[in-house]
């Protein structure tokens, strides 16, 4: 069967069936096929539990694999050759026998403020005393109530087209969505805001698509390296490892900020509690070419300055209102 898949020169690609999740296949998929034009590279959309589940908060229904279970089903089933993935949609610790087999350069990291057309004349900081923002997100929510502690803060769910859509009804007076998502759809003109990184630090991986694959693939994992962008996989690798160091999954409010300076990463943590009342954070800088220390450092450094604590609390309180609900 392996044969005949190679011989057939057809490359499956599995992806969700949403219209960001699609262009960035797509993409991948593009890039791909201008350096191997013999190769049929075909798409197949699979959905995932966080796709069907939408009228639940993410952090009530689980963090492990919401977005990527599925495909990694088809992965070990061989259904699919790889994976188009948002980087920070898939969990820290893969499947037995998965792996990223490669980052693409990473786009925009930084999230920003879509607004109703009512408030066009306003900014976070100028919006009215109980302006209702949504966010899914809570690592956005825990630094923009540290920021702006004049706005009321809701769950929105669904992809990003409706999304866009609950604002535009009236339903938010403004929303919180990644910058790298709205320009990758061409709605750019969409940003009313752009939230500075020392504001809200980002989510760990954000705005970079990586590609997981079945580790012993050698014959895709040699296509896929045509691909690989090492100064974003460095920083995405300290960024995972930090995340994983922490134990926080990608519904905590622990969030980063790295940069590459030369042949070095600069690599900053945040964790905060749901409320953003409480917050430790740390910086590390280290060697681009060892990136996994490094992340793990920072995430020792910030546990023993109290991280951990805030973590655990969060980490409770989550429990206890998902068995409430």
């Amino acid at each position: 069967m392996e044969e005949n898949k190679r011989s057939s020169n057809i490359i499956r690609i599995g992806s969700r069936g949403s219209q960001l999740a699609l262009t960035q296949t797509y993409h991948v998929r593009d890039l791909l096929q201008e350096k191997y034009p013999n190769i049929n590279f075909e798409v197949e959309v699979i959905k995932t539990k966080g796709d069907k589940i939408l009228d639940v908060a993410l952090s009530k229904i689980g963090d492990k694999g919401l977005f990527t279970k599925e495909l990694e089903i088809a992965l070990v089933e061989n259904t699919i050759d790889f994976a188009v993935h948002s980087l920070k949609d898939i969990p820290t610790k893969l499947p037995e026998g998965l792996t990223v087999g490669a980052i693409c350069k990473r786009h925009d990291v930084r999230d920003c403020l879509v607004v109703n057309e009512k408030n066009l004349s306003y900014n976070l900081s100028s919006l009215p005393q109980g302006s209702v923002i949504g966010s899914s997100s809570l690592r956005r929510v825990s630094q923009l109530k540290r920021a702006y502690p004049h706005l009321i803060f809701k769950d929105v769910r669904g992809n990003l087209n409706t999304r866009l859509q609950k604002l535009d009804e009236g339903q938010y007076d403004g929303i919180i969505l990644a910058v790298a998502g709205l320009s990758r759809l061409h709605l750019q003109k969409r940003i009313h805001e752009i939230i500075p990184p020392q504001v809200c630090y980002y989510a760990v991986g954000q705005g970079a698509l990586a590609i997981e694959c079945r580790e012993n693939d050698k014959y895709i994992l040699d296509i896929l390296s045509s691909i690989h962008h090492i100064e974003t996989a460095a920083s995405c690798t300290a960024e995972r490892a930090f995340l994983r160091g922490v134990e926080g999954g990608c519904q905590i409010p622990v969030g980063v900020n790295c940069h590459v300076e030369g042949g070095n990463i600069k690599l900053r943590g945040i964790v905060l509690n749901l409320s953003g009342s409480e917050a430790v954070t740390g910086e590390v800088i280290g060697d681009l070419n060892d990136p996994e220390s490094l992340g793990m450092k920072l995430a020792s450094t910030m546990k023993n300055n109290g991280a951990e604590k805030i973590l655990q609390e969060v980490l409770s309180t989550i429990q206890r209102e998902t068995k409430v609900n």
